[in-house]
């Protein structure tokens, strides 16, 4: 839910009007006060991952054990960092770059802004550093390999052509990482589920994931550790959910009628006296996400909270090959572009069909695309904010959703209260 909260100024998110949503309606709204609680879970997780990987990458060259097993661990160190910061340079722009917290030093406390350029300097070198240590496949659900590093490497560069670095010569980098990857999928593991439904499906104790996973975080699904992902948050409250968030109205109208669309969200409910209500007729008169509310009506779900799928590194691909080469009909691209179509009709993704396949595409098929694979899992924000489709958006907005409480919306998150306090440097 927090993660939901920080990414519903896109399209695809929104809140309840009312009840007890004033933290959700802040960022949906680009309202977002410093002292939001939502504000804390991932700029305070980031900092203390980036803190953990700082001591492992002090001392791993000094530890003693089986030499893979510690390049391991310290590849996925200097992975982690960089994820880390690629989040918080994303969310908060120009952010403190601390790369030696396993030392003690007050001056920490008093440490100024990383300009962004900067950051995406060190996110670059921490996963260029991170590649050769690593095994070339993850070790289990949590964790990352090289193929992860290579993925999260295209998915970088791609985000540095747009705002705020507006580096094109990062659209040919980002189309030759993910191609790697792509051609070398069976290497690392990874691989285009043929059934989009299969994606959230989790049965058992601690999901090993699925080969479309390229990053994410297991779950437990039990309540007393709180290891688990929050299903109910995405349930209305007809269905005894938190109302958490759901569907724009504009975003599901739009959205193609197909096999994905169905998998993808709760249109209607079937209540236990037999009656079944349309999702226009919920108390938010919204559709709520399927796929993220899990197989229980409690929040203790093992869902797994898939960051980053091959499915992104696919689309990935097809811009930033189309972008660097002028080339609108590259076969390798539009290939890339149409097994997730044909998936998307319940197709076999592998199959030639010339009744969904492209045979052309420009950046925004590929952004449309992107928006309805990836909707509601915390992706089309960073898109909207990269090529400036913000704006856009707000005008195309239903009148009933909520409306932006400024004609001058902020790309960036405020940093956290306590911390501007903390650090005059960082209050802005």
């Amino acid at each position: 839910a927090h993660m939901a909260a920080i990414l519903m100024g896109s399209d695809d998110l929104t809140t309840h009007k009312a009840s007890n949503k004033q933290p959700f309606r802040e960022f949906d709204q680009f309202n977002v006060a410093n002292n939001n609680g939502r504000l804390n879970a991932t700029w305070n997780g980031c900092y203390k991952t980036i803190q953990q990987c700082n001591n492992i990458l002090a001392n791993y060259q000094n530890a003693t054990g089986d030499p893979a097993v510690i390049n391991q661990i310290a590849g996925e160190a200097y992975f982690l960092r960089a994820y880390s910061y690629f989040w918080l340079v994303r969310l908060h722009g120009d952010i403190p770059l601390m790369l030696d917290t396993h030392i003690w030093n007050p001056d920490n406390l008093k440490v100024s802004r990383t300009p962004k350029e900067t950051i995406y300097a060190q996110i670059i070198d921490d996963l260029q550093k991170a590649e050769p240590l690593m095994a070339d496949k993850k070790l289990g659900s949590g964790r990352a390999g090289r193929g992860t590093v290579k993925a999260i490497l295209a998915e970088v560069y791609l985000q540095m052509t747009g705002y705020p670095i507006y580096d094109e010569t990062k659209y040919a980098l980002a189309a030759s990482t993910a191609k790697d990857v792509i051609d070398n999928q069976e290497r690392y593991g990874f691989a285009l589920l043929n059934d989009y439904a299969d994606l959230w499906s989790r049965p058992g104790y601690i999901s090993n994931g699925n080969k479309e996973e390229v990053f994410a975080l297991g779950f437990q699904g039990t309540f007393n550790s709180y290891n688990c992902f929050m299903g109910i948050a995405a349930r209305s409250g007809e269905m005894a959910g938190w109302d958490d968030y759901m569907c724009e109205i504009n975003f599901y109208n739009q959205f193609p009628d197909q096999y994905r669309k169905d998998v993808t969200f709760m249109s209607e409910w079937t209540n236990a006296s037999g009656v079944t209500i349309p999702w226009t007729q919920f108390a938010t008169k919204r559709p709520y996400y399927k796929k993220l509310m899990g197989d229980k009506q409690t929040f203790a779900t093992n869902l797994d909270q898939q960051l980053e799928r091959f499915a992104e590194t696919l689309l990935i691909f097809a811009e930033a090959q189309i972008m660097a080469t002028g080339d609108n009909s590259d076969p390798d691209a539009l290939e890339a572009f149409n097994q997730i179509r044909r998936r998307a009709y319940g197709l076999n993704p592998f199959t030639p069909n010339a009744s969904v396949d492209a045979i052309s595409i420009t950046q925004r098929d590929v952004i449309e695309e992107k928006g309805w694979e990836f909707a509601g899992e915390f992706c089309r924000w960073f898109d909207l904010i990269r090529l400036g489709m913000l704006e856009e958006t707000f005008a195309q907005k239903d009148p009933d959703d909520l409306q932006p409480l400024t004609d001058n919306p902020r790309y960036f998150l405020p940093y956290p209260q306590v911390d501007a306090q903390i650090n005059p440097n960082l209050a802005k």
